[in-house]
């Protein structure tokens, strides 16, 4: 049970996660937004650029390091920016290697905590990001680590009415070797849920990490849902006669990450499969990786995406049943 100093912390955000599960309309219990760099220049200026585009949620991300962000002034700029709008904060996150030593691992370990303690800041209860992962060694290795690693914020994060999600991204690393993440497969997602049992530990999922290994995307979900807090909207486009001339370790590119919309994924599915699981939250798109819209064309991608992701959940507007 979380301490009475603590109890504070874990009150605001339980009501931040009610804020942030406030909807307009049974439509917007699944709602579409998009990642923003924390370390950009101006991350409020930033979603209120775009935001008039129709985006609904924002996750704020980091890169290894928060470089001294003041996280408290940050959630007050970007909730101002949103407020008038009914978008929300959908988590934080924090994307780097918790569990080697290096100094660079340090400070994304400090930010993992950093970023539990200030969620309720944000009008959110959640945080995702890679696990970590020993570098070059076979993933199963890592798990005593990450147990305590993660256990250790999995405390933190349960004092503090937090939830972590962890991203399926391999980051170019397989079972045997990588650098970044060893949530990769649903192996190890057993795994380490076996080693640390906590309805506040989930996923941070898309299809795209999956179709990229030649997994389908959509049996995975329907077995999983109930594990998944969050959603990053990427998609992924297969080149099926690539791999079938030159497999999948030959010289021919064989995948590509695409922007929702422009790639394979049937995105009616995925939002089926999550309203019959009665599942709230928000699919984030994640841009910058699309190989045709990108640079003068990426938030021409971005929004076409999001347009896309409306129209698979049922539209853009709730319309009530007559009476």
């Amino acid at each position: 049970m979380p301490s009475a100093k603590k109890r504070p912390a874990a009150a605001a955000a339980s009501a931040a996660a009610a804020a942030a599960n406030s909807i307009p309309s049974p439509l917007h219990s699944i709602r579409v937004g998009t990642l923003v760099n924390g370390l950009h220049k101006n991350p409020a200026g930033y979603i209120a650029e775009i935001l008039p585009h129709g985006f609904e949620s924002f996750s704020i991300t980091f890169w290894q390091d928060m470089q001294g962000v003041d996280l408290k002034e940050l959630a007050k700029a970007v909730r101002g920016a949103i407020e008038p709008s009914g978008a929300v904060i959908s988590s934080l996150g924090m994307f780097g290697n918790p569990l080697e030593k290096r100094p660079i691992d340090d400070k994304t370990r400090e930010g993992w905590r950093k970023a539990i303690d200030a969620a309720h800041l944000f009008g959110c209860n959640l945080v995702g990001g890679f696990t970590g992962r020993l570098i070059g060694q076979p993933a199963e290795e890592s798990l005593p680590t990450f147990k305590k690693v993660f256990g250790d914020l999995a405390k933190r994060a349960a004092d503090k009415g937090v939830r972590i999600a962890f991203e399926n991204c391999s980051m170019g690393g397989n079972w045997r070797a990588g650098d970044w993440n060893i949530a990769i497969d649903p192996v190890m997602w057993r795994r380490m849920f076996d080693l640390l049992p906590a309805d506040h530990l989930g996923l941070e999922w898309e299809p795209c990490h999956q179709m990229v290994q030649l997994i389908d995307p959509i049996p995975q979900l329907r077995e999983w849902v109930g594990k998944i807090f969050h959603i990053h909207g990427k998609d992924a486009t297969i080149d099926w006669h690539a791999v079938r001339r030159h497999g999948i370790l030959g010289a021919a590119p064989f995948a590509w990450h695409r922007t929702p919309g422009f790639g394979d994924t049937n995105w009616t599915d995925v939002i089926s499969i999550l309203r019959q699981a009665n599942w709230r939250g928000s699919i984030d798109i994640e841009g910058w990786h699309d190989p045709v819209y990108r640079g003068d064309l990426e938030m021409t991608g971005q929004v076409y995406g999001l347009r896309h992701l409306k129209n698979c959940r049922g539209g853009d507007a709730f319309v009530p049943n007559p009476e």
